[in-house]
């Protein structure tokens, strides 16, 4: 980045972008928590949201006063991007996390604002009777689980109450489906990550188990050889037990080998003690995989929960569109009844005039 923009605040988080086809499901832009923070460019005043993906920037927004950055859960938040034409997401491992960013947010938008109103400022006094419009930016894209939207229907008030609270209980209960399922989204990715590091550690725990096992071998080969030794060394003083030096030397040697075997004894323990560790880790593994099953487990739950709410929606929509098809066919059965009614009174104001 040019030298002239300066790191104010970093963090570390998932980042996600919305489906530009849907405008309603999440994509996760990277597999790990990325970097992302916030730049100021002092030259031109401007602040800007930045996180890189390898080599590519996955996060390039600039902040604007329009700008709002909203939570949409205790370690979630998002914010739209009209000149990216995007909406941006940020999955944190705390819920500090996510207020320290909301916060630092809030400030760099304060910050913008006073910027653009000093800019303005410094305009009209330059020239007065230069009218520069402020610049407009584009809406939020709106997130919403809803179909387009529906004709209004002539029907009576109680049955357009009951529907519109129908309809609000299901945008309630798709709304939190949706958030729930980011959630479980972000701490996927997050035991993803903990678990590639695991299965990391595991191949070098066990690379460092087979070397190991080749050095206790040639320990315990070399611990053979000096028994031997040592039995040899005893047959040998058993023999020459008449020589007084010889008896010495010879004790002084089983002392030395004593020694050596003691500690070749501690140094096979402590590699003992080392592979009984890397079980453990092994064992910590296991139950990572267990808790991503079960998450597995939680995201099918939801996805048939959604999928339960959505067939709720369109039979409601159904019944909807019978409603409406049913209350045209008594207007039209109210109006042939009223025409009927009209040429009976006639007939009859003609009967009492003659």
């Amino acid at each position: 980045f040019p030298c002239r923009e300066q790191p104010i605040f970093s963090t570390r988080a998932h980042v996600f972008q919305i489906d530009p086809a849907t405008k309603r499901n999440w994509i996760p832009a990277s597999k790990h928590a990325l970097t992302v923070s916030y730049f100021y460019d002092a030259t031109r005043n401007v602040y800007r949201i930045i996180s890189v993906g390898g080599t590519k920037a996955i996060i390039n927004s600039t902040i604007t006063p329009n700008m709002t950055f909203t939570k949409t859960s205790q370690k979630f938040g998002q914010w739209a991007d009209s000149r990216a034409n995007t909406v941006y997401g940020l999955g944190f491992a705390s819920e500090q996390h996510l207020s320290q960013f909301a916060e630092k947010f809030q400030e760099v938008k304060e910050a913008a604002r006073l910027a653009r109103e000093k800019s303005q400022d410094k305009t009209e006094l330059t020239n007065p009777a230069l009218n520069i419009s402020s610049h407009q930016v584009l809406p939020s894209p709106i997130i919403s689980s809803n179909g387009p939207g529906e004709d209004k229907l002539f029907r009576s008030q109680s049955a357009d109450v009951e529907i519109t609270t129908e309809k609000e209980r299901l945008k309630k209960m798709l709304s939190e489906g949706s958030v729930s399922e980011v959630q479980w989204e972000a701490e996927f990715f997050s035991l993803q990550d903990n678990n590639n590091k695991l299965v990391a550690a595991l191949h070098e725990a066990n690379a460092n188990v087979d070397q190991w096992k080749k050095q206790l071998a040639a320990y315990q080969e070399e611990t053979e050889t000096l028994r031997q030794r040592v039995s040899e060394l005893e047959s040998q003083g058993a023999q020459d037990s008449s020589s007084e030096n010889n008896k010495e030397e010879l004790s002084q040697t089983l002392e030395e080998l004593e020694l050596l075997i003691k500690a070749k004894d501690e140094e096979i323990q402590m590699l003992k003690n080392q592979k009984c560790g890397r079980w453990e880790a092994e064992g910590e593994r296991e139950e990572t995989l267990q808790k991503l099953q079960e998450l597995e487990t939680r995201n099918a739950e939801l996805e048939r929960r959604l999928h339960l709410a959505e067939q709720t929606l369109a039979e409601t929509l159904a019944e909807r569109e019978k409603m409406q098809s049913e209350v045209t066919k008594v207007a039209e059965i109210m109006d042939v009844k009223i025409f009927e009614l009209s040429e009976i009174r006639q007939g009859l104001a003609k009967l009492v005039e003659s």
